[in-house]
């Protein structure tokens, strides 16, 4: 047996060992899928034991990886709970996408009243999927979005919790010819062109949202315009093309348009918190009970009737974490 392992080898094993999968763990750890071979391979010599067997169809675990499996667990547990009790001072990073948005914004505020004796710092990402590579790289703790929206790929190295089914709206023109309507049932906007952030790399998530929401409707999703930085950007982007926007209740219209609810039926956005698997800090508990408060308090995660929602959304969103 050798003198001690690198606790590197150990994180690789276990992260195939619960994908079954070298290239989803690869993804999960930021890493090449070529790395990470060498690296259980490796382990495999210095340990003197097959941990998998390997076919063209599948991976599975060998008796020595399954006997290996839980104390390589518990190794990395409390390497994680003692690099956590030193790095207090590091602040929680917290994605929001957006100053305007209400739900993350309020969950945030929440966790500062839990933990005050911790830092808890926003970012603006702008989408979940833009969040996502940053949260498997470390360099964000947490977000919030449509994690039903994510691809596959990136899904498999974080882990959520459901929040919110959020109502969704539609920014008009304050001149358009449903902005005097106190709320726009869903089949006024056919024959209109919407914009969903189609092209934006950072928020497919949310453009295939609508794309299920419009589908069938007679409603458009805009071409790509211009990525607008900042909210001045956008304002002027929105402006010059006229087209409504696909948004949520509660987020602050823009200069000369006006936000209405959608109705008949209510679409809802499911905005879960989402962090990287693995994840200790010590203000991390506190987001978590934040979230959870808030979503019972509020009634977050009831639908109203007549609410819509992608199957596959009510799937992931029955998956508590």
């Amino acid at each position: 047996m050798p003198a001690h392992l690198d606790p590197r080898l150990l994180r690789g094993f276990v992260t195939v060992a619960e994908e079954l999968h070298f290239t989803r763990a690869a993804v999960r750890l930021h890493v090449a899928q070529q790395a990470l071979s060498r690296d259980v391979r490796r382990l495999e010599r210095e340990l003197g034991a097959e941990l998998f067997v390997r076919t063209t169809r599948q991976v599975t675990l060998t008796p020595e990886g399954e006997r290996l499996l839980p104390y390589a667990r518990r190794v990395l547990r409390a390497q994680d709970e003692l690099l956590a009790a030193f790095d207090q001072a590091r602040p929680l990073l917290v994605d929001l996408n957006s100053p305007g948005l209400v739900t993350p914004r309020r969950v945030l505020h929440r966790a500062r009243e839990l933990a005050p004796g911790h830092e808890l710092m926003a970012r603006y990402e702008s989408g979940l999927t833009g969040a996502a590579g940053e949260l498997l790289a470390g360099r964000l703790d947490a977000s919030f979005g449509r994690f039903a929206g994510l691809d596959p790929a990136l899904r498999a190295g974080l882990d959520h919790q459901p929040v919110r089914y959020e109502p969704m709206a539609v920014v008009l023109p304050e001149d358009h010819r449903l902005a005097a309507l106190e709320a726009v049932p869903l089949a006024e906007l056919a024959g209109e062109t919407v914009y969903a952030g189609a092209g934006n790399p950072r928020t497919p998530e949310w453009t295939g949202l609508a794309r299920q929401l419009f589908e069938g409707r007679g409603i458009e999703i805009a071409p790509p315009a211009p990525l607008a930085v900042g909210e001045e950007e956008f304002q002027r982007i929105m402006a010059r093309t006229r087209n409504p926007v696909l948004a949520v209740v509660g987020f602050p219209a823009l200069p000369s348009m006006v936000s209405r609810p959608l109705v008949d039926p209510v679409p809802l956005s499911p905005v879960s918190l989402v962090w990287r698997k693995g994840l200790t800090h010590p203000a991390f508990d506190a987001l978590r009970r934040a979230a959870a408060r808030l979503a019972a308090e509020e009634g977050w995660l009831e639908k109203p009737a007549g609410g819509w929602v992608p199957a596959g959304d009510d799937v992931r969103m029955a998956s508590r974490h």
